[in-house]
């Protein structure tokens, strides 16, 4: 049966019209509500900075950025609901870095390079060691000289297992010879409270301890930055101490794989003007962030490049024998 001329017209138009549906929609988008997924509690300091973030991003992209707390699993819960939601622009979250390690670990059923779509770095944490102020280790020095008398004896918490403290603390260790006994809790939140308590000697955390330093409760041995931070100028670095140990585990945004590539190219855009915003400077200003922003293809090599260093790290730090007795 052949196809008059008539018919044959409308096929073509229908086909190019069906061609050109993905392009309008792009070219709409969004047009409508999108959703954050953010991997932590909220409340915490990394729900803070994001929700500030979602804000500015709301105002460059004229619709909302609802973001939707999926804590759990070191943040690994929400990046995986993340990686497998739909790749329609409509679902973004924050991407820890800690995912270089955790995918190479098991802990999560994810390849960090082939599973999401780089937006933007966009911040670095402050990490510090911290014990009580009426603490005998009044500096960095007095802390090292006292695991070196007893070692495996002075305790210190951090938020989990192969998370980027319990990490950055046992490369510090490594560099200092000592051993340290490490205390795992759920999170940050609960190894505070025990290090206030007098439960352990020391806390390996990113900044909650801030306030308690500030209050005069606790006392910050050295902070792991490049730089000094501006809040606590006066307390020294890792590298200032003597140790070659920098960790400041920048976070950035991602979505599924698969993005159309101007809906990517929305979204690159949309986050660049965010994280150079005001409000975002200003929520990162309180915990002593440091701003790091790359724009997604640079975040993406970023990442690979982490991914490697993890890779040695696992080796060095035998962190698979760690997590398997944890």
């Amino acid at each position: 049966m052949h196809m008059n001329r008539r018919q044959l017209m409308l096929g073509t138009v229908g086909a190019a019209l069906g061609g050109a549906a993905p392009l309008l929609r792009a070219a709409a988008y969004p047009e409508r509500p999108i959703t954050f997924i953010c991997p932590w509690p909220a409340g915490g300091t990394g729900d803070m900075t994001m929700r500030a973030l979602c804000v500015a991003a709301s105002s460059a992209l004229g619709q909302p950025v609802v973001v939707e707390n999926r804590a759990g699993a070191s943040g690994m819960l929400g990046l995986k609901a993340l990686a497998m939601a739909r790749p329609d622009g409509y679902t973004v979250g924050q991407i820890p870095i800690s995912v270089t390690r955790f995918s190479q670990l098991g802990s999560v059923q994810l390849d960090p390079m082939k599973d999401l779509t780089y937006l933007a770095r966009t911040s670095g944490q402050t990490f510090g060691i911290a014990v009580r102020a009426d603490s005998p280790h009044k500096t960095l020095k007095d802390f090292v000289a006292a695991a070196m008398a007893a070692p495996g004896k002075l305790t210190y918490g951090s938020a989990g297992v192969g998370g980027a403290t319990h990490v950055g603390m046992e490369e510090f260790a490594m560099a200092a010879g000592i051993e340290l006994n490490h205390v795992p809790y759920k999170g940050g939140a609960p190894a505070l409270q025990d290090l206030l308590g007098g439960q352990i000697d020391a806390l390996a955390d990113s900044s909650s301890w801030a306030p308690h330093v500030k209050s005069g409760k606790l006392r910050l041995l050295a902070t792991w930055g490049e730089q000094r931070t501006r809040e606590f100028a006066d307390v020294p670095t890792l590298k200032d101490s003597g140790y070659d140990v920098v960790v400041d585990a920048p976070n950035g945004v991602g979505a599924p794989k698969g993005l159309d590539p101007a809906i990517e190219k929305r979204l690159r855009e949309a986050f660049k003007t965010a994280a150079a915003s005001p409000e975002f400077a200003a929520a990162c200003g309180k915990i002593d962030a440091p701003l790091m922003y790359l724009d997604g293809p640079d975040y993406a090599s970023y990442v690979a490049t982490t991914y490697r260093k993890e890779t040695q790290l696992i080796e060095r730090l035998k962190l698979r024998e760690l997590m398997s007795k944890s």
